[in-house]
């Protein structure tokens, strides 16, 4: 038998539920509460005036899954991959990236961005999403928005805001999809891993190693890896303002990057194709050019920003 740890929210057991029916042989899934799950616990819950929020630790979402792991309570973990820092911790490594799910960020309560009146009230949790609206659409009025989908949903229900932006994967998983309208990844960058499934392991355990290598995608794990090796070479969090979007199209890889400020004053988008064979140096590569053109200058303004009383 295989124990699978997940956090244990409705779209994490759903998207757990996936993994073992892939899974060969019998699975137990094992629900773990994380820190980032805990009511009260994450320091993002409160926003200034601005609507932004302090940086926080990325591996909020996992750490308590992966010390699980480690302590071997569980055998496999199953994250969304957005949520996984760049740096595993000793011991552990991805040992597999089920078929992508849709990517794209989706707009609900609307048809489009352009459809939204001057001033309208857009919810999101993402300072990525804050800046690549604001970028488009400075007029807008982007507030904080917690929690998970149904809720988020619910308050959009409730005239809480005009609009929110979730992730259409998200409302898919949890056969809400029809309720998100997908945005353009060229115009509108996913974040790293979005819409990905990463499977993580004990690196001395083969057997759980092989089974999950048995149900990862190759093209997925390749975008993965071009995406998370953006996020690794920009030094970015959970929380930096980043997006990263990778496919496979004729046997190369295309990947756009998003990097801006919380406000969307400033931003700098950078694309380019490479070799499928090397998708971390690819990664790597575009986010060599943006700190070129001045990404780390960016990403500092925007911790200054976020950690200014």
């Amino acid at each position: 038998m295989i124990r699978l740890g997940t956090r244990g929210s409705a779209l994490a057991l759903a998207q757990a539920r996936l993994v073992a029916e892939r899974l060969p042989g019998e699975v137990e899934i094992v629900p773990i509460s994380t820190s980032g799950d805990i009511k009260g616990s994450d320091p993002l819950s409160a926003s200034d005036s601005r609507g932004l929020t302090p940086p926080a630790d990325k591996a909020r979402f996992v750490k308590e899954i992966e010390e699980a792991l480690l302590a071997g309570e569980v055998d496999l973990a199953v994250h969304s991959a957005k949520d996984v820092p760049a740096e595993l911790p000793d011991g552990l490594a991805i040992v597999g990236v089920p078929p992508r799910a849709d990517p794209r960020d989706a707009l609900c309560g609307t048809g489009s961005l352009d459809d939204l009146p001057h001033g309208a009230i857009v919810g999101t949790a993402s300072l990525r999403r804050r800046a690549e609206l604001l970028a488009l659409r400075p007029d807008l009025d982007v507030r904080e928005l917690r929690g998970n989908v149904d809720t988020r949903l619910r308050r959009l229900a409730d005239g809480d805001f005009d609009a929110i932006v979730l992730a259409q994967a998200g409302l898919d998983r949890l056969g809400r999809g029809d309720e998100g309208r997908p945005l353009d990844t060229a115009g509108f960058v996913p974040a790293p891993g979005q819409g990905c499934l990463l499977l993580e392991a004990r690196m001395d355990d083969g057997a759980v190693a092989a089974a999950a290598s048995a149900i990862s995608d190759a093209e997925a794990l390749a975008c993965l890896t071009a995406e998370r090796s953006v996020s690794r070479t920009l030094e970015a969090s959970c929380h930096t303002p980043i997006g990263a979007h990778c496919v496979r199209s004729d046997g190369r890889l295309r990947i756009i990057a998003f990097v801006g400020l919380p406000d969307g004053a400033r931003w700098i988008r950078d694309g380019l194709d490479g070799e499928s064979g090397d998708p971390a140096a690819l990664g790597a590569a575009v986010a060599e050019r943006m700190l070129a053109a001045g990404a780390a200058e960016l990403l500092a303004e925007a911790e200054r920003a976020l950690t200014a009383g």
